[in-house]
């Protein structure tokens, strides 16, 4: 169902296209836009879950919803401000949760043809192949996604400090922008771990899902399980996601 529900709304992501840079959009907050696109996959996205889940409540980015022991978190599309710009790194995710805990998962990429899925204790997928479990990988070696809280300046300072730290302490570091294709590629071994703070439940649900289930590990940046919550967020290879953790806790310190 989350994939019938995510392929309805990739299907509008592709129907309309990227959009030339400086396409309309309407700006909700700093840094934080809407286009009309996202608002038809949400509603496509929906109309699937109204039909196949009625009575399981959804909590979705646009039009918001509550929050339950069980429920959907939707994003229809992950990535506006890449979608704006015509910049290809844009997904959809849905994810049902159950007890705080996700239990299914998918995130989409559209314009790149990639699907992944997860269940819980069923393992995690790309395009319909099983993705093996992470890679044993030294940390120094280690290339690992992020994200800038560029919507809350409050939170630069501590997210700074565990940047620089990881710069000294990986081979290198990514930022493409959507931050359920960053979990996704985690999952996938392109990337080696993810980090960033404040994000929301709908941004992180399916792809911490495909974290675990390729054998990575997920917390907040304490070490404790928040993240949900949250969406102060590291998950991460085993070996990475112990770097992690220490970075994040000197940075706390400090």
């Amino acid at each position: 169902m989350a994939l019938r529900a995510a392929r309805a709304g990739a299907a509008v992501l592709i129907e309309n296209g990227l959009p030339r840079p400086g396409g309309a959009a309407e700006l909700k907050g700093r840094g934080d836009y809407v286009t009309a696109t996202d608002r038809r996959s949400e509603a496509a996205i929906l109309e699937v879950l109204a039909q196949e889940s009625s009575g399981v409540a959804v909590l979705a980015e646009e039009r918001g919803g509550i929050r339950a022991a069980t429920m959907w978190a939707v994003d229809p599309l992950d990535g506006t401000t890449n979608f704006t710009r015509g910049f290809p790194i844009v997904g959809v995710s849905v994810a049902l949760l159950e007890n705080g805990a996700p239990t299914a998962g998918v995130v989409i990429a559209p314009f790149l043809q990639l699907e992944f899925t997860a269940t819980r204790g069923g393992g995690a997928f790309r395009n319909g192949e099983r993705l093996p479990s992470h890679r044993a990988v030294d940390a120094t070696g280690a290339v690992v996604a992020t994200g800038f809280p560029f919507r809350n300046k409050a939170l630069l300072a501590r997210y700074a400090s565990v940047m620089r730290a990881a710069l000294d302490r990986f081979e290198d570091l990514r930022r493409a922008g959507a931050a359920a294709l960053d979990l996704a590629w985690t999952a996938a071994g392109t990337f080696d771990g993810f980090f960033e703070l404040g994000l929301n439940t709908w941004d992180v649900a399916a792809g911490a899902l495909l974290v675990l289930e390729a054998g990575g590990r997920v917390t907040d940046w304490s070490g404790g399980e928040t993240w949900i919550e949250t969406g102060d967020i590291l998950a991460a290879a085993p070996a990475v996601h112990e770097v992690l953790l220490e970075l994040a806790a000197q940075s706390s310190k400090g």
